[in-house]
């Protein structure tokens, strides 16, 4: 067994380009489109932080597909027993105890970060059941700070329509939209620090979603602010 085995889980680099050609093609089919924004705020290289909301199961196929790096993915235990399992075992996924602070979990995804590789993680720590964003759990935020490692921030929407709009037999539109870089202060955060990083970061993904999309912090005072930035 190799070091990076034991620091973090092993990512086999020829299925997991295999995977994503592979759903690139069913997207293609089963899709209407698929719109992709921002790529060009991807770094090339070096770790970052992807922060997403998550709407359905279908998001992480869809980042895994469309970031053009290796994505460790941050995934609930409960997902260990998922139709996308295996995609999520392709992807590296880490699995996270729920209820608990995981430190195995939060030491592998500092290996992640480390070793100059992205880590994605669902900010709002589960799936929205209303379709609009929930509270952001400081977890994100948490590690980035700790890690020295910058942000980028995504969001889906759309995505909570694919299933329904395949039933009846049509096919559907998601969209994926990518912000631009966040470095946060490093050290030692608070937890008021690490909520005030997370509510920026929550009002920067609001910013980028349309309004139904926006859910609790659709009249925080971060969001019209930068609302009012993006309109001058």
């Amino acid at each position: 067994m190799t070091d990076n085995q034991l620091r973090y889980p092993r990512v086999n680099v020829p299925l997991y380009k295999f995977m994503k050609i592979l759903i690139r093609l069913l997207s293609f089919v089963l899709l209407k489109k698929i719109t992709v924004e921002g790529l060009e705020n991807i770094p090339s290289q070096g770790a970052f932080v992807l922060v997403t909301n998550h709407l359905s199961f279908l998001d992480s196929p869809l980042l895994f597909a469309a970031i053009p790096r290796i994505i460790y993915f941050l995934a609930g235990e409960r997902y260990q027993r998922h139709i996308f399992t295996p995609l999520m075992h392709v992807a590296g996924a880490i699995w996270v105890q729920r209820g608990e602070v995981d430190r195995n979990a939060l030491r592998q995804a500092a290996n992640v970060l480390e070793d100059g590789h992205c880590l994605a993680i669902a900010i709002e720590g589960t799936r929205s059941r209303t379709g609009a964003l929930n509270r952001g759990k400081t977890g994100a935020a948490y590690i980035a700070t700790r890690s020295n490692a910058p942000i980028v921030p995504v969001v889906l929407w759309g995505t909570e329509h694919i299933v329904p709009t395949w039933k009846r037999l049509r096919r559907p539109a998601a969209h994926l939209r990518i912000g631009e870089m966040v470095t946060l202060p490093q050290g030692h955060a608070r937890s008021k620090e690490l909520e005030a990083y997370t509510d920026d970061m929550m009002t920067t993904m609001a910013s980028m979603l349309p309004e139904e999309y926006r859910g609790i912090y659709s009249d925080h005072p971060l969001l019209v602010q930068k609302l009012a930035i993006k309109e001058n």
